[in-house]
């Protein structure tokens, strides 16, 4: 029987794949906040359970009954992520962290009538996209802020989640999915961004900018 900690483990497991298809207990250490051995532990326990492929020394996948699994907890995480900000009035850097008591216990009906009365979300508040009820989840490919040359205008698509203060920041500046910006200047040596929000302009660390996905306008 799946425990919700077996369910973050594969969820973690699942996002931290988006970057490496195998990946490396000590990634998985330092993304959950808990020690190595009990990292090699579970994940012991879940190749076991058929939910991972882990070759000690070399790094775990997941298998396709292990990434259902993690893509359902997803999908509950971000359809009650957008639940709480437009039903409940959360402000963005709260939902994350209510969202994360909440998805373990949810039933399949309160997840469909949840959809439902969203209107069939596809994307959470951050803009990270939201898995169907079928599995599947959409993939697009979009630029880091940081890499957008001087000139250019681009529209927010994604926005990292992670920390309620950057959150809070990006809030204030007005840097939230479907915003339009442009870039002014960028300074050397992984300097910051100078950026027009609107009437306004305000500059941006390089690092956050790194975590902000755009698409470029024509």
């Amino acid at each position: 029987m799946l425990t919700p900690a077996t369910e973050d483990y594969l969820k973690t497991v699942y996002k931290l794949a988006d970057a490496n298809e195998v990946v490396a207990t000590n990634a998985i250490a330092e993304r959950m906040g808990v020690s190595a051995a009990s990292v090699t532990n579970m994940m012991k326990k879940l190749s076991e359970m058929g939910l991972v492929e882990y070759v000690r020394y070399q790094g775990i996948t997941l298998t396709e009954a292990g990434r259902k699994i993690a893509l359902e907890i997803i999908r509950h995480h971000r359809l009650l992520e957008v639940y709480l900000a437009e039903a409940m009035g959360f402000g963005w850097d709260q939902v994350d962290a209510e969202a994360e008591r909440l998805e373990h216990v949810i039933s399949e009906e309160f997840e469909d009538k949840m959809d439902e009365m969203l209107g069939y979300p596809t994307t959470d508040p951050h803009g990270s996209p939201i898995p169907k009820k079928d599995g599947t989840i959409a993939r697009a490919e979009h630029e880091a802020l940081v890499n957008i040359k001087p000139g250019y205008s681009v529209i927010i698509r994604r926005v990292p989640d992670s920390d309620p203060a950057v959150l809070r920041y990006l809030g204030e500046l007005g840097l939230k999915p479907d915003a339009t910006v442009a870039v002014l200047k960028k300074e050397p040596f992984d300097g910051p961004l100078l950026l027009r929000i609107g009437d306004r302009e305000h500059h941006i660390g390089h690092q956050t900018a790194h975590g902000v996905l755009v698409d470029c306008l024509e």
